[in-house]
């Protein structure tokens, strides 16, 4: 387990309407120890206002979520945190939706499907882009 000091780890946002999903990711992001996970959303909106009151480094936000999905909730995220990444972390195969979410503001679209490890890496790699900037 790599750690960093409170202050210098990456904060977090995850937002899925499927509780266990994001206690899995909050616990595999946690152990890594490069993590601190801020808030949790059950829904766009929550997604939303969680961004824009706890500007987070990143933001792992599913689109097919309640009250206002994945897709709507991009740019009010850009709007309120334009600072924050936008890992869009969706269960629709590339091609479907990922072309819409990367031109509403997502910084990467990722399958759920993928390795945990990939999308540690997708979430390390936004936050050193938005670093450069």
């Amino acid at each position: 387990m790599r750690s960093a000091p409170a202050g210098l780890r990456i904060r977090v946002v995850l937002a899925d309407d499927t509780a266990e999903y994001r206690q899995l990711l909050r616990l595999i992001l946690e152990q890594d120890g490069r993590f601190e996970v801020v808030a949790e959303a059950a829904d766009g909106a929550e997604a939303v206002r969680f961004c824009a009151s706890e500007r987070p480094d990143v933001v792992v936000l599913d689109l097919a979520m309640p009250v206002l999905d994945g897709l709507q909730a991009i740019p009010q995220i850009r709007a309120g945190s334009p600072e924050t990444a936008i890992v869009v972390l969706s269960g629709f195969a590339r091609g479907q939706l990922d072309g819409q979410a990367l031109a509403s503001g997502a910084s990467r679209y990722v399958e759920k499907g993928q390795v945990f490890s990939e999308i540690v890496a997708t979430l390390l790699e936004v936050t050193e882009e938005g670093k450069a900037s």
